[in-house]
């Protein structure tokens, strides 16, 4: 229930108030009361909130706290999940398609005419013939319509590579654009769904399903409200989904010879298309109407400068070639015009547009490409944009490229055709060299005293284009850039026999997934890891693929699932005898033991992690070590022995300069003079982990020592600056749509 709801019935129930006569004295109706209750609309109107505030008799601090409670519900709804605005940019040179327009607008009288039903339309029709650019440009035209946001995903469909995206990967995404925390994310995928829906429950939000394979890959992503509208385009007609869903089918036929001339003279301009007619049928003719083709066709004219009637006949002479690969689907002829501009290019830039078909997307920087090429970024982006001029690739950011699946498919063709497979293999690995090599730096730059998986870095492909991180936040920031990207490369790897890449690239990501609480990435990655890692038959790779099953499983609240990993890794450690990763494992499983508030066998491991530390090399583990033993005495209220442990942590830390383990060592120093009853030192504790926690940007860790310094303000008597701590704690954690938000508002009214 939402924090807002939840306050709202605390104090109607404190005045033996039913939600009617609460709206009667409010001046309210009585279905917004239950909205906010009930979680169906977690916002009210200021004056809304001011009429209840006045029903419900709160004055003072209680008044205060009622308009705060409100006040983060807002941005909760209007900042953290509002209004995405996901749709791709509409096409400039978008022509004719008018009935279809007309049939779509169509749909906007019937959206929110029905209690239960949400409005969907299926556009489909043959791979090129526009429906991605009829839906975007439509929905760009009603966006102003849909005030809660506009979502859009592109679910990969007929991928030449297969990568189809899941509905539980699509799910996620639209729960990431809303605004939900990791740390909020259901593990099971129909309390995705669910919570999916909920979000958009009362909202009048427009969806776009783009490039879906079927009714099953689709239903998932409907939303239950009304007044939500969703456009699905597909190559298939989706009938389940009309006969069971009540979708509007829409099938999408090539363009009419009108509107092809309009597209050609929006592109090549009015007066010379009208200057040779001929041409212009013929290229017309050439291209089967199909928009993809035409537009492919007019770059071809724009960038050569010759006259129509020499495009037309090389247009004729390229179909000629392909007709035996015509099987009179339009999309046939498609193949024919791509190959056309395709011959057109340089040889350098026709074997970048090739290798670019190895790339498992969904899109790839200006370095990768450079990798992939083998060539420095200059020339790379100099072929690039003689690829973007012939409308083979899109540049969809600065030095950030895609292209579309019809294109993808085309190329990856192309290269398994002309290129050989040793030529190929190269290729792959300067690419995978790129992000395995930068993922690692990256990783080394945020957690520098983090163990190693044991599994040398190889030297670098001659020709992978490695990044210069200049900082931690720099290298977060390509992390955070190429996320998805890297999960794909991920399953690539592994897909491609490149076991080695796989079980480094995941080990490199783990640090930035467990700081952002990704724990549904972290399990993905275990998942195409683990068998990885046992075909390469490496002990540290097997032992750290079921350490990275474990972690996502405690966070997930597998903790059997992740028990069993821990052993087995344990088990694989000590019959290799590392005893540095046998410390690793014990302290994971007095992780999950302090998960279950088992703090007597989540010390017991902690105390074996640390006695193998200080067998070993590394200060860091020994740290560590020092710190969740002195965390779990102080849970068994063995505050002298924590502090001593705590105290020894935090000067180990601060010796090896750093600053994330300091600020833990901080926390659970004050957690453990709090138990001591040494407020006024622990006070001063958390306001020291709040400020590192601030400088390496994890806001729960802060909000956590704001609340924790909020308790120890408290039992000092200092219940103003109490409150103040429990507010920004509350702040931050409302920002996060975390769970903690609860307990810390529940301070707040006590």
């Amino acid at each position: 229930m939402p924090l807002f709801g939840e306050l709202l019935r605390t104090y109607r129930r404190r005045l033996h108030l039913t939600q009617d006569e609460l709206a009667a004295k409010a001046g309210v109706s009585v279905r917004s009361v239950r909205a906010v209750e009930t979680g169906q609309n977690s916002v009210a109107r200021p004056s809304t909130v001011r009429q209840l505030a006045d029903a419900l008799e709160l004055d003072g601090q209680a008044r205060e706290d009622f308009y705060h409670a409100s006040a983060g519900a807002r941005r909760t709804t209007e900042a953290d999940r509002p209004q995405p605005a996901q749709l791709p940019p509409d096409v400039a040179t978008f022509a004719g398609r008018t009935e279809y327009l007309k049939q779509l607008d169509g749909l906007l009288a019937a959206v929110g005419s029905s209690p239960t039903a949400v409005v969907i339309s299926a556009i489909a029709g043959t791979a090129g013939v526009g429906k991605t650019a009829l839906a975007v440009h439509w929905a760009h035209a009603v966006a102003d319509l849909f005030p809660d946001g506009q979502l859009y995903v592109n679910l990969r469909g007929f991928e030449a590579s297969g990568s189809v995206m899941s509905p539980e990967e699509a799910v996620r995404g639209f729960l990431d654009a809303l605004g939900v925390a990791p740390t909020r994310m259901p593990t099971a995928f129909a309390a995705q769904v669910g919570l999916y829906r909920s979000l958009l429950a009362q909202r009048r939000v427009l969806l776009v399903l783009d490039n879906a394979r079927d009714a099953e890959q689709v239903r998932p992503l409907l939303p239950g409200s009304p007044e939500s509208l969703v456009l699905v385009t597909s190559r298939n007609d989706l009938t389940s989904l009309v006969a069971v869903d009540g979708a509007w089918p829409l099938t999408l036929d090539v363009l009419s010879t009108e509107e092809a001339q309009e597209l050609l003279a929006g592109r090549l301009g009015a007066q010379r298309v009208a200057a040779e007619p001929d041409a212009v049928a013929s290229m017309i003719g050439a291209c089967a109407r199909l928009p993809l083709a035409l537009a492919v066709a007019a770059a071809r004219a724009t960038g050569s400068g010759f006259p129509l009637t020499t495009i037309a006949a090389e247009l004729a002479d390229a179909g000629r070639r392909l007709d035996v690969l015509d099987t009179g689907d339009p999309a046939g002829q498609v193949r024919a015009v791509l190959s056309w501009s395709y011959a057109a290019l340089q040889p350098a830039s026709s074997r970048l547009f090739r290798l670019l078909g190895l790339h498992p997307g969904p899109d790839i920087s200006l370095a990768a490409v450079a990798s992939l090429a083998g060539e420095p970024a200059a020339k790379t982006r100099s072929r690039l944009r003689e690829l973007v001029h012939a409308h083979l690739v899109a540049e969809i950011e600065h030095d950030r490229f895609a292209f579309h699946d019809l294109l993808r498919a085309y190329a990856t063709e192309l290269t398994l055709a002309q290129d050989s497979g040793e030529d190929r293999q190269t290729a792959l690995v300067r690419l995978l060299d790129h992000y395995v090599h930068n993922a690692y730096t990256a990783d080394r730059l945020i957690n520098p005293h983090r163990g190693e998986i044991g599994l040398p870095l190889a030297t670098p492909a001659p020709g992978a284009v490695l990044n210069d991180f200049a900082n931690p936040p720099m290298a977060t920031a390509w992390l955070a850039a190429e996320r998805r990207v890297l999960l794909a490369v991920l399953e690539a790897a592994a897909g491609a026999g490149l076991d080695r890449h796989a079980c480094l690239l995941a080990w490199s990501l783990d640090t930035f997934n467990g700081r952002q609480d990704r724990w549904h990435d972290m399990a993905a990655m275990g998942s195409i890891v683990l068998p990885a890692a046992r075909r390469l038959g490496h002990v540290g790779a097997l032992g750290y693929a079921h350490r990275l099953r474990s972690h996502a499983a405690i966070m997930l609240g597998q903790h059997d699932e992740a028990h069993g990993h821990l052993h087995q890794a344990l088990d694989l450690y000590q019959h290799d005898g590392d005893r540095r990763m046998q410390a690793l494992t014990h302290q994971n499983l007095s992780v999950l033991h302090s998960w279950r508030d088992d703090f007597e066998a989540a010390l017991d491991h902690a105390e074996q992690a640390l006695a193998l530390a200080r067998t070993g090399d590394s200060t860091a583990d020994t740290v560590k070590g020092l710190n969740a033993v002195g965390w779990c005495h102080a849970h068994l209220g063995r505050y002298a022995e924590a502090i001593a442990h705590c105290e020894q942590s935090l000067s180990g830390f601060q010796q090896l300069g750093e600053g994330y383990g300091e600020a833990s060592a901080w926390t659970a120093l004050g957690f453990a003079r709090q138990g001591n009853g040494d407020h006024d030192q622990a006070a001063d504790c958390y306001r020291r982990a709040i400020e590192l926690w601030r400088e390496h940007g994890d806001e729960y860790r802060r909000a956590d020592a704001l609340d924790k310094l909020g308790d120890s303000l408290e039992a000092e008597g200092d219940h103003e600056a109490a409150r103040a701590a429990w507010r920004e704690a509350l702040d931050v954690l409302i920002d996060m749509d975390h769970p903690s938000a609860e307990a810390v508002s529940a301070k707040l009214l006590a």
